[in-house]
């Protein structure tokens, strides 16, 4: 049975709240296998770590640690947020085969090259995660801007 959409975004949701208590971009990620083990969570660390490359999704895959190739292709990533370039490339780098995104009203990033090479892609709509991002940005535009490369 495939792990609940619902529960996956609830868990990446968590951990964008967390992000943005403890001062970071409120952008969170879950990597769920498909019999619903959580291979791994996180959440932006860009400003917590002073890190150029710890997006939401990327900090998640380094909490999943190594892995055997076929477990991703079983994996869904859940991220609160349409993923960049950077996250995107690394959902395909992996043979993620389903990226669950909560909105994509405040940034679009790399749904239609996700989409191009075969990866499932729903936009869940998520109130939570599009509010969250949006106060995000009105608070700090300049540390949003830096974290895609604006």
């Amino acid at each position: 049975m495939p792990f609940d959409d619902k529960l996956g975004m609830d868990i990446a949701y968590e951990e964008a709240v967390k992000g943005y208590s403890e001062g970071g971009i409120p952008i969170g990620g879950a990597l769920i296998h498909e019999d619903g083990r959580i291979l791994g969570r996180g959440h932006n660390l860009r400003i917590q770590k002073g890190s150029a490359t710890l997006h939401g999704e990327i900090a998640t895959l380094e909490h999943a640690g190594r892995l055997p190739g076929n477990v991703y292709k079983n994996a869904t990533m859940y991220t609160t947020l349409s993923p960049c370039d950077m996250c995107t490339g690394a959902c395909l780098m992996y043979g993620i085969k389903r990226v669950v995104l909560g909105e994509n009203n405040n940034f679009v990033g790399g749904e239609e090259q996700l989409k191009s090479r075969g990866v499932e892609v729903i936009n869940m709509s998520d109130k939570r995660c599009e509010e969250l991002m949006a106060k995000f940005i009105k608070e700090k535009p300049q540390e949003w801007f830096e974290d895609i490369g604006e």
